[in-house]
């Protein structure tokens, strides 16, 4: 939707505390040419919920979003119900509420059980009650901030890497070099290219067959910093392919973006 103009913003999550990355985000960042503007951290207290007057008993299928079955799984295998995917968690309950699926939850929040007239069953059914997931916000361009602004900046990078050994670490200590702290790091098989031939250190002909991997980097730092420019200068110096995904303020609020200011979009068209 974002893409195609019908929306301003997209709402993505990113990586669970429980769950761990959510893969498919990750897919559709390098699919899309979509900027990260904003980040924020919610705890997540998930809902069994039905059509009004069901009880626990009368269930024999749950669907959510397969992160949210994933979270809820031993509270699942307790019940003995049969659990089915689908896009989100809000859109299983409006699944339920419109096709008045009898004998069928839906884990959600408690606003989108109210927002679809459902019944809580049961609230807080997650594993884990500590649950955290991380939420990105994306625009179709990047963000543009000033050099007073003094919140503290995260940037997101995609890169490949050239066949051969020591080459992640290398990249990494481009970031150590100049005392950038890496927030997070992440590999994803390439889907163009999944398979490199690497060719063996001892001289010989042989060769072994390696995944192709994109690294996704999380580093604590502004585009505006002359240390991260230099960092990335650095990086595109060696990396085949690399991306700026997004600069953005550690859990930012929509209501403080601003795209006002030329040297943050000159910053980042550098790297795009």
């Amino acid at each position: 939707a974002l893409s195609q103009w019908m929306a301003e913003r997209a709402v993505l999550p990113i990586e669970n505390s429980l769950g761990g990355s959510i893969h498919a985000v990750y897919d559709l960042l390098i699919r899309y040419r979509l900027h990260i503007i904003g980040e924020t951290s919610l705890a997540i207290n998930h809902c069994l919920v039905a059509l009004p007057g069901s009880v626990k008993s009368d269930l024999k299928r749950v669907m959510s979003h397969p992160q949210a079955l994933a979270q809820c799984d031993v509270y699942l295998r307790r019940m003995a119900v049969v659990k089915e995917a689908v896009d989100d968690t809000a859109g299983a309950a409006q699944l339920v509420a419109r096709q008045g699926l009898q004998g069928v939850g839906a884990i959600c929040s408690r606003r989108a059980a109210e927002l679809y007239g459902l019944d809580v069953l049961e609230e807080g059914i997650q594993d884990v009650k500590d649950n955290v997931t991380r939420f990105i916000v994306l625009s179709r361009d990047p963000l543009v901030t000033s050099e007073s602004d003094t919140r503290n900046y995260k940037t997101s990078i995609v890169f490949s890497l050239a066949p051969g050994p020591g080459q992640l670490f290398k990249a990494l200590s481009i970031f150590a070099l100049r005392d950038i702290d890496l927030a997070k790091v992440e590999s994803r098989p390439m889907r163009s290219n999944p398979i490199v031939q690497i060719a063996a250190q001892d001289g010989s002909n042989a060769t072994r067959q390696n995944f192709n991997y994109l690294f996704y980097v999380d580093f604590v730092g502004s585009l505006l910093e002359v240390r991260c420019q230099n960092a990335l200068r650095h990086l595109q110096e060696t990396a085949p392919f690399m991306r700026v995904l997004g600069s953005y303020p550690m859990d930012t609020e929509l209501g403080s973006i601003s795209n006002d200011d030329p040297a943050m979009l000159q910053n980042m068209s550098r790297y795009n």
